[in-house]
């Protein structure tokens, strides 16, 4: 099984919970009926998640990308979506303007989760857009598991007009304007120090740089995407 971590900050393969949480859960099961969708395109943290869930007592679908979530949701409604934002196909932040735009998916509850949109501006974008809690990776599993059992209790969300698409797209675009610089910047670090370092060193160094290297370039391609909607909305043709 995969470890967790915990609010302690230790790892524990042992998911069971104080019993006062455990109470909230088991309410929540004897009412809950329609799965949680969990949204991720990294392996490793979908099973953990899905196993943490699971192992709850929740019924837990899963997606690997804002498109594939999209499609599950046709299939069966879900009671709340936990998702990841820097997403191949679909990220997150597209992922809830499409929910948050039609009015049978306006209401579901949604948890963002993030290791790469963490600023306070980038949770403030979240939440203009409708994400109703953000939860930073590392992922804390009594944070959210709490998180999970106090969304459920209040069930949808009251219905509320969404963001104008326009609005939308540009809040967007500095967004990822932001992060492509700081992705940028922090690859220009990582090759200078490699340099520096022992072979054992560069190794570690390497993946880390090849994984920033992948976010840049999905980052950068859904700029150019949003780049092209907003030309296309001042050049209609």
């Amino acid at each position: 099984m995969n470890s967790i971590l915990l609010e302690s900050g230790a790892y524990s393969p042992d998911i069971g919970l104080p019993k006062t949480l455990e109470r909230e859960y088991n309410n929540d099961m004897k009412t809950l009926k329609a799965p949680l969708l969990v949204v991720e395109d990294t392996p490793d943290t979908l099973q953990m998640v899905d196993l943490a869930l699971t192992f709850k007592g929740y019924r837990v679908v899963t997606a690997r990308n804002g498109q594939e979530a999209l499609d599950a949701i046709k299939k069966e409604h879900p009671a709340l979506i936990i998702t990841d934002i820097l997403m191949p196909r679909m990220d997150g932040f597209s992922l809830v303007h499409r929910l948050r735009i039609n009015p049978k998916t306006r209401g579901i509850p949604v948890v963002f989760l993030s290791a790469t949109y963490v600023a306070p501006e980038d949770k403030q974008f979240a939440a203009a857009i409708g994400v109703t809690r953000f939860i930073e990776k590392p992922i804390v599993l009594e944070e959210l598991l709490r998180t999970v059992s106090d969304l459920l209790s209040r069930g949808t969300l009251a219905d509320s007009k969404p963001l104008d698409t326009r609005k939308f797209y540009d809040g967007y675009r500095m967004r990822l304007e932001t992060k492509l610089k700081q992705k940028v910047t922090q690859i220009s670090r990582t090759e200078s120090m490699l340099d520096t370092l022992t072979e054992e060193e560069k190794q570690s160094f390497r993946a880390s740089l090849q994984a920033t290297i992948e976010e840049r370039d999905e980052i950068q391609l859904l700029l150019d995407q949003i780049r092209k909607v907003l030309d296309e909305e001042k050049n209609p043709r």
